[in-house]
């Protein structure tokens, strides 16, 4: 292994994880990961491999059945399956959140109730914020609970839903009448059960199908169509209606330190196709990689690969040190993801036209890096969220 991303002052256990999860990503997951994503085929037995590794329950707490690490570990790891296969790491990023937000802010039934069997894999975990009609604008969402003798019903669509198939769990942004005079504080996250699958998958749940995709292939990627869906009010995540909203940007939050990590990944192994393919292709006599243009390239690819993964670092132990993290966040999925895609590009020019063969990895790379820059919210957004906050703490 080379030097870059690594990371200092982790602890033995931390180390044993990484170097598991690497072997495991170079051995099970880079071989087969091009086949896959040009079939559009699910990962099954990757997979079953990450549960048998304990990953499903990497962050959840000990006492429920998982690993109880930190959101670092977890980063490190997204940022090592990513690195195999970025789909892969979408398969149990959306779970992660899920599992998060219970942690964080379910009752102590909810935590009992989800947590262990989420720790296994057993329960497979999804979350719905975006609409057709919607993406970053969360406070125009139209799907909405409505209280009943007995609970809610709820009717809408959602759209974009990473594990929308292959989940029966998921968190649910909704718009609830609570009479608050702030559109969010009238919005509440639902704990929505189904069926693995597609077509109808609960009373009143609908996945129609996988939607077709440029990249992120592998993977189910779906809309979920809610009519009259009826649920009871102990489904409201952490009890109490209201506070859907905040309980959605706190998984939202690091769920952006993950698509960081997810395009450290990229990156690291678009460098590392980059500098082994410039030292066996040679033009003028030698090795593209001795000629000063290569060599270039690959500096700056290798500092922008590094630079991502400070960035990430420091969000994700911000956030494990308890303090407030939005900016950091953003600025650590800003920069990784454009990065992602500046590495990504340049080591396809050093591909040249093998590069636009899809014999060659590079090319999948190619069309995951772009996923990148729209995933947890656009490099704009990111930018909207670091620039108000710097204007707050820089007052004039």
């Amino acid at each position: 292994m080379g030097r870059l991303v690594s990371t200092d002052g982790l602890t033995d256990i931390q180390q044993e994880i990484l170097k598991t999860v690497r072997q495991f990503v170079d051995k099970e997951i880079i071989p087969v990961a091009t086949e896959l994503e040009h079939k559009d085929e699910y990962p099954t037995e990757i997979v079953e491999g990450l549960k048998e590794l304990g990953i499903f329950g990497l962050m959840i707490p000990e006492e429920y059945g998982g690993l109880g690490e930190s959101l670092l570990t977890y980063a490190l790891v997204v940022e090592e399956i990513a690195r195999g296969w970025m789909s892969v790491s979408g398969v149990i990023n959306t779970h992660f959140i899920v599992a998060y937000m219970l942690k964080q802010h379910g009752t102590e039934e909810q935590k009992q109730k989800y947590l262990p069997k989420m720790a296994t894999g057993e329960v497979r975990g999804a979350f719905s914020m975006s609409e057709p009609s919607l993406g970053s604008d969360v406070s125009a969402i139209s799907t909405k609970a409505t209280r009943t003798d007995d609970g809610y019903e709820i009717t809408g669509q959602k759209m974009w839903l990473t594990n929308g198939g292959s989940s029966n769990l998921v968190a649910v942004l909704c718009k609830t009448d609570e009479g608050a005079d702030s559109v969010y504080r009238n919005m509440t996250t639902f704990l929505v059960e189904k069926e693995p699958g597609f077509g109808e998958t609960a009373q009143g749940v609908t996945v129609p199908g996988k939607i077709d995709k440029m990249g992120y292939k592998g993977i189910d990627t779906t809309e979920m169509i809610l009519e009259k869906h009826r649920i009871s009010a102990d489904q409201v995540l952490g009890g109490e209606p209201g506070k859907g909203f905040y309980q959605m940007m706190d998984g939202v939050e690091v769920g952006r330190v993950n698509v960081g990590a997810r395009a450290v990944g990229i990156a690291n192994r678009a460098f590392e196709l980059g500098i082994a393919y410039a030292q066996q292709r040679e033009t003028f006599g030698k090795p593209i990689a001795q000629h000063q243009a290569i060599l270039f390239r690959l500096a700056e690819m290798a500092t922008k690969v590094e630079a991502a993964h400070t960035m990430v670092v420091r969000a994700a132990r911000l956030k494990d040190a308890g303090e407030r993290m939005d900016v950091e966040a953003g600025m650590a999925k800003m920069l990784a993801s454009e990065y992602c895609n500046e590495v990504v590009e340049a080591s396809f020019r050093i591909h040249g036209g093998y590069g636009y063969s899809k014999e060659y990895e590079i090319e999948r790379l190619y069309r995951e890096a772009a996923f990148m820059l729209i995933g947890e919210g656009t490099s704009d957004i990111q930018k909207m969220i670091i620039g108000r906050n710097l204007l707050k703490q820089y007052k004039a």
